[in-house]
């Protein structure tokens, strides 16, 4: 690995797009560097994670209404939509926004955490649309999937975009522009330009993340997906991009980030360096953010030690800045404790979160955030009586670069009417690759059994788990396999009218 320096320079100072973080980005996405096996079967996993998800949530309103945007735009040998016989075809970038926004819609898909936040999973679904449109190989979506996670990892380790309320979408327009660029073996001039045209169009603040959060927390990747298929589009066609997008006096950096003053570190692979970035990230077993699933395992273990829940005076939670001012009380969102929010809000609510798994002893994804269960008078009992702090020890090891040592958990102080305290800590969640029972494929595919019963025959089921696990075999125009068919009674729709 490569560490880059990028800082802003003036416009009098030319800087050599060579130079540029951009350009490099673009190196490393128009290499030939050899496909690693374990990144390869972990991109196998992922897919089969995002299916399981985005199988979930078909009906769901944000996904039936992005679904429906998409029937508005056919295209005869273009992409397949999640859920839909695959002989209907649409433009790529229309299933990209729909298919995004079925994987991002339950928000229990993959996570990588460092000075950002991203859901590497998300470049997953623009990826597959391009690659079924132009008729690509799996190897040839394997290698795009894996280029897109190594820059987006990286950029998430050497830039933070959320100390200045900016999404971290801003570094997944890049990603899946590189990723794209990989797949399609575009040259590096262009994938540079590419880059640069998606990070300028994906930047958008946090508030879709603060507050009362809506359906645009699901909208949000697919949206940056769909741009950036545009943005390669475009550069495709010969046309350029605000450069240096990174470096420039009125730049990214210099106007939204850290400023003129800024200096980021950004690490990335050499030239020809195997890509192994996705070997990082981690999934979800539980459907809430992703700081909050050791705070879950870690409140079904309590349960077992509190006899009597009603004997809880406060339970005061200790854990990093992150954790303590995104889903915290150091949000200040009085929306977090409140039992009518939005089940977006609600799943970025660790108070929520853990009181629930407190008194359930469990999690799932559409149970634990049902009105019901939200307005339950012992739930908010024990909701409103959870207070985070934040540890300078827990924000430590949520930024160390040893990803064995990262940790994204808390220490827990129940406190019982009668005084007795009751302390537990954990540094990261039971399915983590470092936690006590690691994800494994086995796991996937349990996951992906769980939330499509009832939903998928059994014949698709075992057709597409055959099917994936075979990407790498998979030949020019045979990617339309990879989706997954549900019976059209069973796919609900949305007739209200719109432009399209």
């Amino acid at each position: 690995m490569i560490i880059h320096n990028v800082k802003v320079f003036p416009s009098k100072i030319h800087l050599p797009k060579k130079k540029q973080l951009a350009w490099k980005i673009a190196e490393i996405a128009s290499d030939n560097a050899k496909l690693d096996k374990e990144a390869i079967e972990m991109v196998i996993n992922r897919i089969i994670d995002n299916a399981s998800v985005a199988i979930a949530s078909l009906n769901r309103h944000p996904v039936i209404s992005s679904r429906e945007m998409a029937f508005k735009h056919l295209r005869k040998n273009g992409a397949t939509l999640f859920g839909v016989n695959s002989k209907l075809k649409f433009d790529c970038e229309w299933a990209a926004w729909s298919n995004g926004t079925a994987v991002r819609e339950l928000d229990f898909h993959d996570t990588f955490l460092a000075a950002d936040y991203s859901h590497p999973g998300d470049n997953i679904p623009p990826l597959l649309s391009v690659a079924q449109q132009n008729k690509k190989s799996g190897i040839d979506l394997l290698r795009g999937i894996i280029t897109a996670y190594e820059v987006q990892v990286n950029l998430v380790k050497g830039i933070c975009l959320h100390k200045h309320k900016v999404d971290h979408i801003a570094h997944l327009g890049p990603s899946v522009a590189a990723g794209i660029g990989s797949m399609l073996r575009l040259n590096t001039e262009t994938i540079y330009q590419a880059v640069q045209q998606a990070l300028h169009t994906t930047i958008s603040t946090r508030q879709s993340r603060k507050g009362e959060i809506s359906s645009w927390k699901a909208y949000a990747p697919a949206h940056a997906g769909k741009l950036a298929i545009e943005a390669v589009d475009r550069v495709m066609r010969g046309e350029g991009a605000p450069s240096p997008i990174y470096e420039g006096e009125d730049s990214v950096i210099a106007r939204i980030l850290d400023g003129k003053k800024a200096l980021y570190k950004v690490p990335l692979p050499k030239k020809n360096e195997t890509k192994k970035a996705i070997l990082e990230t981690y999934t979800k077993e539980y459907s809430a953010e992703y700081q909050s699933q050791a705070l879950i395992d870690l409140a079904k273990k309590l349960k077992k030690k509190i006899s009597n829940l009603n004997q809880i005076r406060k339970i005061d939670i200790y854990t990093s800045h992150h954790t303590h001012y995104v889903i915290g009380t150091g949000a200040n969102d009085p929306q977090k404790m409140d039992p009518n929010a939005s089940r977006e809000t609600l799943d970025h609510s660790i108070m929520y979160i853990f009181a629930v798994a407190l008194e359930d002893g469990s999690w799932h994804h559409v149970k634990s955030y049902s009105k019901a269960r939200a307005k339950r008078k012992s739930t908010i009992k024990i909701w409103r009586s959870i207070k985070t702090h934040e540890d300078k020890k827990w924000t430590k090891r949520y930024h160390d670069p040893n990803p064995r040592k990262k940790a994204f958990g808390a220490k827990v102080t129940i406190t019982l009417k009668n005084g007795k305290k009751i302390t537990e800590e954990q540094g990261v969640a039971d399915a983590h690759p470092y936690g006590s029972r690691p994800f494994k494929r086995k796991n996937y595919i349990n996951k992906f059994l769980t939330l499509t019963e009832n939903i998928l025959d059994k014949k698709e089921i075992e057709r597409f788990l055959k099917t994936v696990q075979n990407l790498r075999k998979l030949k020019s125009g045979q990617l339309d396999r990879l989706n997954i068919i549900v019976k059209k009674s069973k796919i609900k729709r949305n007739l209200k009218k719109g432009i399209f």
